[in-house]
């Protein structure tokens, strides 16, 4: 996973921005959607598996390597990203497509099938951090509050991950140390086992990308956007909501409301894997995603 995964990758200017991607195989477009700190090598192991059978696409987010960098100072909001994913499928004529994201890029995914429902055929959903179903980024003191007489585990997991995760990555980011927010970030948000764990290679892409992460959290306006559960309800395409057997509970609980919205939901666990399930153990994920698309292929049959 290194720089060179970005020989012969092609550009496509979208919203006055070009963004770099790469393709294997032919077949039913699958869009793959990384995501924050990261860029189109994270998916290395899903394009050839998926390639054999279908057009596997990765692509590089609007300031993620090796697209132009985020201007020192810049902030990183959210929208920006969901439209350049809708421009970036009608440009390369991969509509209508299966959208394969991690994280803050499955959120993205899903906020693009909302927002622009005749893009999509169908998603696959990686620990989407939607938090705004419960309470705004960062939750109010009332909203966590409601939160606890409603649903406590889900309550208790906002509130560590707001105030054990993304107020100390916030802090010190403020105070200029990149490497502490990066670490305290992939802490929470992975666990220290995986951490542990990460090829010098991976780590490297995540420092490459740590400027996306300093524009979205050091201005008021880049939180995640409200999400609503008609909004959520309304997505009318199957859904494969992924999540690794070790993630911290908060991802967990996030899954467990958008299991009880979407209508066309159904959901696998990755073994042995924590938030980055697809590469702790890209062959249990690999083998889910292939799964549920031969579905959709035969349903259509």
């Amino acid at each position: 996973m290194t720089s060179s995964a970005f020989e012969g990758a092609r550009t496509v200017k979208v919203n006055g921005t070009s963004l770099a991607y790469c393709e294997q195989g032919e077949g039913e477009p699958v869009l793959f959607v990384h995501g924050g700190t990261a860029d189109l090598r994270v998916w290395a192991d899903q394009l050839p598996a998926v390639g054999r059978s279908c057009r596997a696409i990765s692509y590089s987010q609007r300031y993620s390597r090796p697209n132009e960098a985020i201007a020192p100072g810049t902030a990183n909001p959210f929208d920006p990203h969901v439209e350049d994913l809708a421009a970036l499928i009608r440009e390369i004529g991969a509509a209508p497509v299966h959208l394969v994201g991690s994280s803050s890029g499955a959120f993205i995914a899903l906020l693009a099938a909302i927002r622009h429902p005749e893009l999509v055929r169908s998603l696959v959903l990686g620990e989407p951090p939607a938090l705004t179903l419960f309470a705004g980024t960062p939750p109010r003191a009332t909203e966590l509050l409601k939160l606890l007489a409603t649903r406590p585990r889900t309550a208790i997991a906002i509130m560590q991950f707001a105030f054990g995760t993304m107020i100390p990555t916030t802090r010190a980011f403020r105070r200029g140390d990149d490497e502490d927010a990066l670490r305290i970030f992939l802490v929470g948000v992975l666990g220290k086992q995986t951490v542990s764990q990460l090829s010098a290679q991976t780590m490297q892409v995540l420092r490459d990308n740590i400027s996306t992460l300093r524009g979205a959290l050091l201005h008021d306006d880049t939180g995640f956007p409200p999400l609503a559960d008609d909004d959520v309800r309304g997505v009318r395409v199957p859904v494969l909501l992924v999540t690794g057997v070790r993630s911290p509970a908060v991802f967990s609980c996030l899954t467990d409301r958008l299991e009880e919205l979407l209508p066309l939901a159904e959901r696998v666990e990755i073994p042995g894997a924590s938030h980055v399930m697809f590469m702790e153990n890209a062959p249990a994920f690999n083998e889910a995603v292939l799964a549920f698309l031969r579905g959709q292929q035969d349903d259509r049959t």
